[in-house]
């Protein structure tokens, strides 16, 4: 890896890498430095590093990412002088990476030493494939799965396939409904002409949004089981039921529903999602985070009118029939319930 000038590009003379990973770092100081020694360790070397200082109130950050450049000279930092939130940051760097792919690692995601080969030789395999997502371990809890890939239901709540379930084998390599950010690949210049995250979300569940309009341009996401990240899981925003993770991931995913489900599907898909939270918020555990769901839904009500009109330029740009935007979701109530993977052949011409 070589260090790469500070316009994203590579340096004259120098080829660009293959590949350039983003880890998007806010008060990551606990896990960004074991983050980085993971990707120092990767077998596959043609790559580049930038990591992305969110403004973070935490100065180890920046702290870990300029002592780490300067020790291996392959890590290149960008500090924000705001929060820019995941979606932007994440747009950020496809501009100034200089990659032909962008990778996205989550600070608190170890990426095992052939991850990014893994990776590499699937996009290889099939070069017809834009979205590649990785198979994530539980950090500390051996043998238990964080993710095959998100899933989409038919309720319009997205999940993770196979979280906190023990893996024994089920990862096959095979199409999901969209990449989970934590440690994803994309083709960089598709992503930036697709328009990226959308901005609107900040955090949470921009990857299943991205996902979503990939389903409707007729573009998979291929689950390769070889490239292993292990990840703790919102490290960065105070847990997964954390005031901030049950606004934002409540908000956006009924954003998303209005903005990507197709027309014909639209009275179904609503009343089911309103049905299924109030379900999801009537169980006893989640009764403290009530009110703030409800703020979240008045807070997406509010934004009902930007999203409706960014609705018409995602619609009017699918290119899929219909059925197979629902054959793309999962139907089957106990997928949702017992968060079970979904992955399916990869379709013919990939």
């Amino acid at each position: 890896m070589a260090r790469r000038a500070a316009d994203g590009k590579a340096k004259a003379g120098k080829p660009a890498p293959a590949m350039t990973v983003c880890v998007i770092a806010y008060n990551s100081g606990p896990t960004l430095r074991t983050c980085l020694e993971h990707l120092a360790a990767q077998t596959w070397r043609d790559f580049e590093v930038l990591v992305i200082d969110n403004a973070s109130p935490d100065p180890r950050d920046a702290e870990i990412a300029a002592s780490f450049a300067k020790a291996h000279g392959d890590v290149r930092l960008v500090r924000n002088d705001e929060n820019l939130g995941f979606a932007r940051a994440g747009n950020q760097a496809a501009r100034l990476g200089a990659g032909r792919w962008l990778v996205l690692l989550n600070p608190d995601a170890y990426a095992q030493p052939g991850w990014l080969a893994a990776l590499a030789a699937a996009a290889a395999r099939h070069p017809q494939v834009k979205s590649f997502t990785s198979r994530q371990m539980i950090e500390g809890s051996p043998g238990v799965l964080d993710g095959l890939g998100d899933v989409m239901s038919i309720w319009g709540i997205p999940y993770r396939g196979g979280y906190l379930s023990r893996d024994t084998g089920q990862a096959i390599e095979g199409e999901v409904f969209s990449p989970c950010g934590a440690a994803m690949m994309i083709d960089r210049e598709f992503f930036l002409g697709m328009g990226g995250f959308y901005e609107p979300f900040f955090c949470y569940s921009e990857d299943v949004d991205l996902g979503y309009r990939l389903q409707l341009a007729g573009e998979p996401t291929l689950l390769v089981p070889d490239a292993v990240i292990h990840h703790l899981g919102s490290a960065s925003s105070g847990g997964r039921k954390s005031e901030f993770a049950v606004f934002h991931g409540t908000r956006n995913r009924f954003w998303g529903v209005y903005k990507n489900t197709p027309a014909i599907l639209l009275p179904l898909v609503i009343p089911l999602h309103l049905a299924a939270v109030v379900f999801i918020s009537s169980r006893p555990p989640n009764w403290p985070h009530a009110g703030l769901v409800w703020r979240a839904f008045m807070e997406s009500l509010k934004g009902l009118p930007g999203i409706l009109q960014d609705r018409r330029a995602v619609q009017a740009g699918r290119k899929v029939p219909v059925a197979d935007v629902a054959r793309a979701m999962t139907w089957n109530p106990k997928d949702l319930t017992f968060r079970r993977p979904v992955i399916r052949p990869l379709r013919s011409g990939f």
